[in-house]
């Protein structure tokens, strides 16, 4: 029988085998690191792609705030448009009223009552005045109490003095002044 000798055959083959491993374990590394490095830069394109989207939803945000802002100066700005076409109605309404105290007045003052100063703060009326006598000064408020268009009369102060061959008496009064534009406003409707 003839011999064969399969020893370099065997070495051959080992190192063919070797060289295979060494080549599929260099691929392998190779797409090993070719992966990471892939994966890498997938990532740091969603994160750019991500930080594009940010810096686009600030500007946004921003721009709204900005607009925020600017609806607020807006608010603020009606708000005192709408106050002071309030408070433009408000005297357009009571344009009347100060007619009707003058005319009111003029009526109820009895003969002898000269007034000195007339004051008014909202509804309330101070007058200052000379009567012939603390007498006039009575029917002055009995006329004003009886008036439609004035109320709540008070006496501040009457002070009798002598002046000349005869007495005056100086006088503080108070009353109210009556709102009618409600009334009216309520009886129309």
């Amino acid at each position: 029988m003839p011999t064969i000798n399969l020893l370099p055959w065997r070495e051959a083959e080992r190192k063919r085998r070797q060289r295979d491993f060494f080549i599929a374990t260099g691929i392998a590394f190779v797409a090993g690191i070719a992966g990471v490095i892939l994966t890498i830069l997938v990532y740091n394109q969603r994160i750019d792609y991500q930080d594009q989207r940010n810096a686009r939803l600030e500007a946004e945000i921003v721009d709204l705030e900005r607009s925020i802002s600017e609806i607020d100066g807006l608010e603020r700005q009606k708000e005192r448009l709408l106050a002071r076409m309030e408070i433009i109605e408000r005297l357009q309404g009571s344009r009347p009223e100060i007619v009707h105290l003058f005319d009111e007045l003029s009526r109820q003052m009895p003969e002898g009552v000269y007034l000195t100063e007339l004051t008014q703060e909202g509804p309330n009326v101070r007058l200052s005045g000379v009567a012939q006598s603390s007498t006039r000064v009575s029917a002055l408020m009995r006329r004003i109490d009886s008036s439609e268009w004035l109320s709540d009369p008070s006496v501040v102060k009457v002070e009798t003095t002598e002046f000349g061959p005869g007495r005056q008496a100086r006088f503080i009064v108070t009353f109210k002044q009556v709102d009618m534009t409600n009334d009216d406003m309520e009886d129309a409707g």
